[in-house]
């Protein structure tokens, strides 16, 4: 029976990169070079710790255009807010979401089931599984779930015959 996963995914050699890119930007940038900001990544969180929240934010932003140049989805990470940290200077934490959560396969399985197209929709692990009978089906599925906004970019992988 033909089917495909349903995966968000992220390349971390990418995030790597851009960060690496953000990082010898901020140190040439003139209105952030003597911030001391510092910008750790621990392959789940980027934390970000600057002077005060203006420089966290243009520091943020200087990564968000490096992420979409790298062509990584923005929409899979999740902004904590600016906090304080020590010795007077503000932080901000940012998540990368890696996989489907529970509650956003759900909601992907609902959207399936309510389509009308033959197929079935199953939550495996970290990602939603799609099968129908016809292959035309499932084309028509895909399409239909990159019209919707589920809150992480979406990737179609393992399309089977």
């Amino acid at each position: 029976m033909p089917s495909f996963d349903v995966v968000s995914r992220v390349d971390l050699q990418e995030i790597d990169n851009a960060l690496n890119q953000t990082r010898k930007e901020v140190a040439q940038r003139y209105d952030l070079k003597d911030s001391k900001t510092e910008i750790g990544w621990d392959q789940k969180e980027i934390v970000v710790t600057s002077a005060d929240d203006f420089k966290v934010k243009a520091v943020v932003d200087v990564l968000q255009s490096k992420l979409v140049r790298r062509n990584v989805p923005i929409k899979n990470l999740d902004y904590g807010k600016i906090e304080p940290a020590a010795g007077g200077r503000a932080r901000q934490a940012i998540t990368v979401q890696q996989g489907i959560d529970t509650d956003k396969g759900r909601e992907i399985a609902k959207k399936v089931k309510a389509s009308g197209i033959k197929v079935q929709a199953q939550i495996v692990q970290d990602e939603v599984r799609v099968s129908g009978k016809k292959r035309d089906d499932l084309q028509a599925m895909i399409q239909a779930l990159r019209a919707e906004d589920f809150g992480v970019a979406l990737q179609f992988v393992n399309f089977r015959e």
